[in-house]
């Protein structure tokens, strides 16, 4: 039994160094009936900052306002203005001076998922590393709501979505064992060990209503309040959670994807958008089986190496629109990253597509 897994440990090791050193991917696939057009988009640069996550409009519908690197929350204020600070997660800002250092998220903060409260004028954020947060209209610095659920604290709080007829919030903690500058190792290690959670606004109580979930990402309520979806982005599924009915409580798989799920945001008309960090070609399907990611997490194998095989060696976007009942009714895509890539959100607002990514200095806008 040793022999066996040694010599299919030193087989993997062997494919895994040939990939490298030809740099031959097994590329996202092609995806049918898809549009490849987002190519097309326009984008704005974010000055100074990187990878702006999530895209958030006030009940104004000004902005939008979006999350970067460095730990602010940013409002765009228009072509002539441009983008200007609006709200940061931590006072302990003296060191925060680059775009983009990894190694200091857990100083800086990194603010992901943003709403506002359409009532209020709240917006409540999901900072990875500082817990579920909420600034005023005004803006500046961020209350610090809950860290912690069932004495297990927060480790990746990453998306969320408000339900404003009961008061109550639901968001993702991405895991209980990597934060998120080592998402990466969640996903190759197989980690499960996401969790959906519910904040009462009136009783500041935070409720588990789910755990064990493979990197609880993206969060987005149905229109008619009876189901919230949580995106699952190792396995590639959107899981709905019953709020109502005869399934209260119970989850299922609203939707199968070809890649990793990102961020979910509900149109207008109660459909969604779903974004994809990336498709899954055969190289994702092999990184995300835990015991090959396992390998290929002690290996010396840099950041970059890792993540050009798990989305194929190919910058590319892909946004996929799902009706209420989990059924694909479009897909956009910049197969090439010709403009777009590595997309972590879409946000519908007057006939415009608004795409963030954690991964470039810009956001896109798609008018279609």
């Amino acid at each position: 039994m040793k022999s066996k897994f040694i010599l299919i440990t030193t087989t993997v090791i062997a494919i895994i160094s040939i990939i490298l050193s030809k740099k031959v991917f097994f590329g996202p696939p092609h995806i049918v009936g898809s549009y490849d057009k987002l190519h097309s988009c326009e984008v704005i640069q974010v000055p100074g900052g990187f990878g702006p996550e999530s895209i958030a409009f006030d009940p104004n519908g000004d902005g939008p306002y979006t999350g970067v690197a460095d730990g602010r929350i940013l409002k765009w204020q228009g072509l002539d203005i441009g983008w200007t600070e609006f709200a940061v997660t931590t006072s302990q800002r003296k060191e925060c001076v680059r775009p983009f250092a990894p190694e200091m998220e857990h100083i800086c903060g990194r603010p992901l998922g943003l709403r506002f409260d359409k009532k209020t004028g709240d917006l409540y954020i999901a900072d990875a590393y500082f817990g579920f947060q909420v600034v005023g209209p005004a803006g500046g610095l961020a209350t610090q709501l809950v860290t912690e659920a069932e004495g297990q604290l927060f480790r990746f709080t990453n998306d969320l979505d408000i339900d404003e007829d009961d008061g109550v919030i639901y968001f993702t903690d991405t895991s209980t064992s990597f934060q998120r500058r080592q998402f990466m190792s969640s996903i190759l290690s197989g980690d499960k060990t996401g969790r959906l959670l519910k904040y009462n606004k009136s009783s500041k109580e935070v409720t588990v209503l789910s755990q064990d979930i493979a990197f609880a990402n993206g969060v987005a309520l149905s229109k008619d309040r009876t189901f919230v979806l949580v995106a699952e982005t190792t396995t590639g599924r959107i899981l709905r959670f019953w709020l109502q009915g005869p399934d209260t409580g119970k989850f299922d798989v609203f939707a199968e994807l070809p890649g990793f799920p990102d961020n979910i945001r509900r149109t207008s008309n109660g459909d969604f958008w779903v974004a994809l960090h990336a498709k899954k070609g055969l190289s994702g399907k092999i990184l995300s089986n835990p015991w090959c990611g396992k390998t290929m997490l002690k290996l010396p194998l840099s950041f970059r190496q890792l993540h050009s095989m798990l989305v194929g060696g190919k910058p590319h976007a892909t946004a996929i629109k799902l009706s209420e009942k989990g059924e694909v009714l479009e897909v956009l895509e910049d197969s090439e990253g010709k403009t777009l890539r590595f997309i972590s959100e879409v946000e519908e607002k007057d006939g415009k597509l608004w795409m963030g990514s954690v991964m470039v200095p810009f956001i896109g806008i798609c008018n279609f």
